[in-house]
């Protein structure tokens, strides 16, 4: 199973980092490029251990549906969500927090699986891999850039 892992530094305080990373409001302004919104289960606010949310999006030109469960939570040092339905075999992915200087490191390590057996691997080597670490490298920096301009105002 491919494991991405990506970090980013954020000069702002931990709590802010963490509130912001698990605000579905704030999650869809970072996934623009996929145009994510929340259609069912938990649609606004913070997400805390046990909620669900279902996303929608357009991932390849395909617009999808993905369910994600929060499973495990320590504020503000780490929360795990996994992929409860959607277009993956299965995911989990862990986002991680902790004080560095004035600020943050955050650190998401996303495994996965892809569908489709041998077919899925071989989209992870050719494209699926490089497109998720894009993914996830895109949605960071469009965090770091929210919790820094928040932290100015602060």
């Amino acid at each position: 199973m491919p494991t991405i892992i990506c970090e980013i530094f954020i000069d702002a305080p931990i709590d802010l980092c963490f509130d912001l990373s698990r605000d579905v409001t704030i999650h869809t302004k970072t996934t623009g490029q996929t145009k994510e919104k929340a259609v069912d289960g938990k649609t606004n606010g913070l997400l805390n251990k046990g909620d669900c949310v279902t996303w929608e999006a357009t991932h390849f030109g395909i617009r999808q549906k993905l369910t994600a469960k929060i499973i495990e939570m320590e504020k503000p040092y780490t929360f795990k969500d996994v992929m409860v339905s959607g277009a993956f075999h299965s995911f989990t992915h862990t986002h991680h927090f902790k004080v560095q200087g004035t600020g943050t490191l955050v650190r998401d390590e996303f495994v996965y699986r892809s569908p489709l057996g041998i077919l899925g691997k071989l989209a992870d080597v050719l494209f699926l891999e490089r497109y998720m670490i894009n993914f996830l490298k895109q949605r960071s920096h469009e965090l770091k850039r929210i919790a820094e301009s928040q932290r100015i105002q602060i």
